[in-house]
């Protein structure tokens, strides 16, 4: 069975053939630091760290490519709160955000492109868009994009050009602007904003949608295989990336494939700083282990909205028990593998993850084999095939945890008691040893331990 993808251009399920054999150049819209990252945007990077790493599983050769907003109206308002400067409050929180992705096991992104990095490209597209006829220059105000010259803007996103709202751009809009819709592409900068030298104000800054159009041409050309993103960016942000890069190059489509993540929502609404219902990602690890977070996510579709709650996190915490348990046991076992039974487990799990990366599928593959492998028996090859699964989830402990020396001692306490068949003396040990975190199994190949 061929890799399918539902492309949210096409609005259905396709064949993916990247445009140049295995090669897939992929962007995703990353972060503007002016906050901690919440649970939301974790939702959408672990999602995406999956999907990357299935392509380069099925033999893609993948180049990962985020971006980093660090310029921007908020970032802007953020720092002049705080009393900082804006470059020092970027730098700090895109810290923590590169911490809270290290915590996540979100490591397939290849790099991260920062917009003020990028002015030189900005500024060359903003031109570019001027000689064609597709942007236009308000005196002391900024250059804008003209939306009644690209009748084909909102075919991503299905609405027409009339029903742009003003707030296309995170920078202040102008009275000016000859359509309703149309968005900002450079700014004059206000005195102690920052700015960059430029050929139309002497100092400006960059609008938001153009930062990433000229950051993906940099390193992918004006045409590419995959833009993801949160489905709250297809419009207006995909909307005007696909106009200008379209309008600039000439060429179409832009992008071959745009895949898109449900929300992450509480209480039935999308958790997002504006609303002011978010828990940060530093927050949620000081309460939840990050491997219980990380299947949380995956036990969804990528497409499908999750609704935040402590039972579905107890759900995936339980779940990870489970799968803990038995790569535990496997890595131990001396006991024969059902070869069959490995070799239809991992069909099963490549024909849901083909299916448009269905993770919810996938896991149930897993949970299934783990059922079976435990009645007819699961060994070593049974341990490899679910380290082969864990490449790409990446929530298992594959290491048991150092215990401490009271704990062993305790454990030993207990194994003596045992053998001398002081039962009592043994059941009180492991009631002590359960109010510390840690439960003993029995088994035949002699005393496991997990965490409660």
């Amino acid at each position: 069975m061929a890799l399918k993808v539902y492309n949210t251009l096409t609005r259905k399920k396709e064949i993916f053939k990247p445009r140049k054999d295995k090669n897939v150049n992929f962007f995703c819209c990353g972060i503007t630091p002016y906050d901690f990252a919440h649970i939301g945007h974790a939702k959408t990077y672990v999602q995406f760290d999956v999907i990357v790493k299935y392509l380069r599983y099925s033999g893609y050769d993948v180049f990962y490519l985020q971006n980093v907003t660090d310029i921007d109206d908020k970032i802007i308002q953020r720092a002049k709160e705080k009393n900082q400067k804006p470059m020092e409050l970027v730098r700090n929180y895109e810290k923590e955000y590169l911490k809270d992705m290290e915590a996540l096991s979100i490591n397939s992104v290849n790099k991260f492109a920062r917009a003020t990095e990028h002015i030189k490209e900005i500024i060359k597209q903003v031109k570019t868009l001027m000689d064609r006829g597709f942007a236009y220059i308000i005196e002391n105000d900024g250059i804008y994009f003209d939306l009644s010259k690209f009748p084909e803007y909102g075919k991503l996103s299905g609405r027409k050009t009339e029903e742009a709202e003003d707030a296309v751009t995170r920078i202040d809009e102008s009275v000016n602007k000859r359509n309703k819709g149309d968005f900002c592409l450079w700014k004059k900068s206000k005195k102690d904003e920052p700015s960059w030298k430029d050929p139309w104000f002497n100092n400006g800054r960059p609008g938001w949608h153009i930062e990433d159009t000229a950051i993906s041409e940099k390193y992918f050309g004006k045409q590419y295989d995959v833009h993801g993103g949160a489905r709250d960016l297809i419009f207006p942000h995909h909307e005007a990336e696909i106009a200008q890069m379209e309008a600039a190059s000439g060429k179409k489509p832009f992008v071959k494939y745009w895949l898109h993540t449900g929300f992450l929502n509480v209480k039935g609404q999308k958790m997002a700083k504006s609303l002011g219902n978010f828990i940060t990602i530093r927050d949620a690890l000081k309460k939840y282990d990050a491997k219980a977070l990380r299947l949380f996510y995956i036990s969804a579709h990528y497409r499908s909205p999750i609704d935040f709650s402590e039972e579905l996190l107890e759900q995936a915490k339980n779940s990870l028990q489970r799968l803990n348990d038995f790569i535990l046991k496997s890595k131990n076992s001396e006991e024969k593998d059902d070869l069959k039974l490995i070799e239809k487990a991992k069909k099963e799990f490549i024909k849901c993850m083909d299916d448009d990366f269905d993770t919810v599928k996938a896991l149930a593959v897993i949970f299934d084999f783990i059922r079976e492998a435990n009645k007819k028996g699961a060994g070593k090859k049974s341990y490899e095939l679910m380290l082969e699964f864990d490449k790409l989830f990446n929530v298992l402990t594959l290491e048991e945890t150092e215990l401490s020396p009271e704990i062993k001692k305790l454990i030993d306490e207990r194994e003596k008691a045992r053998k001398e068949k002081d039962f009592g003396k043994a059941d009180k040990i492991r009631q002590e040893l359960r109010k510390k975190g840690i439960v003993l199994e029995d088994t035949k190949e002699g005393v496991r331990w997990k965490k409660a």
